[in-house]
């Protein structure tokens, strides 16, 4: 198996799917392709791919185009039979539920990234901000209050661990951990794993 993938070294939805690959053994089968995703310029590199020109997006080696995360990460545990997406039963719906808050949670800090970096100053909203850092709190007592278990390392936790990993790398003023101890255990002992140690994000 052979897949083009184009990432960005800060994408915490790149990182989930690189955490997934090295889980999988099949990180040495990736093509790492040259991109600049941005909200505002798109790269037509990464259009011609997924046409919301966002990463991550792939082609595999039969031609088939993937996107977004969640399709690209079941796609390489599908080619590894890995396991890391539970098959059936309340394993599975857990795992996913998980990695759609995770991703939510992702989805609402992006959009104070996007309000205070790209936007303007004089255009931007505090009341849009505002009520995006409610949603981070509201998602990350959710993810508190159901936690993973020690040894679950399914597209779930990885999901929950690549946001958290995401608001340390790029909301460090932002103190997640205050009133959620046992999350912040959980998160320190998920980022010893290999794959977590492999993918950290850079600038």
């Amino acid at each position: 198996m052979k897949l083009s993938l184009y990432w960005g070294s800060a994408s915490p939805f790149v990182r989930k799917v690189m955490v997934v690959a090295h889980e999988l053994g099949l990180e040495s089968s990736i093509e790492i392709l040259d991109s600049a995703a941005h909200p505002v310029e798109r790269d037509a590199r990464i259009k011609a791919h997924n046409p919301l020109a966002k990463v991550p997006a792939a082609l595999a080696d039969d031609g088939t185009k993937l996107y977004d995360s969640r399709v690209i990460c079941e796609y390489l545990d599908a080619q590894a039979q890995g396991g890391l997406f539970p098959v059936s039963g309340p394993l599975r719906w857990t795992a996913l539920r998980r990695q759609a808050l995770a991703d939510g949670v992702l989805d609402a800090a992006l959009l104070i990234r996007y309000e205070t970096l790209v936007r303007p100053e004089a255009q931007q909203w505090p009341l849009w901000i505002e009520k995006q850092f409610e949603k981070l709190a509201d998602g990350l007592d959710a993810m508190a209050a159901d936690l993973p278990e020690p040894e679950c390392h399914d597209i779930g936790a990885i999901s929950c661990a690549c946001a958290l990993g995401w608001l340390d790398f790029r909301f460090p003023d932002f103190d997640w951990r205050n009133g959620r101890g046992a999350l912040a255990a959980w998160q320190a002992d998920f980022e010893t794993r290999p794959a977590m140690i492999a993918t950290r994000p850079s600038a």
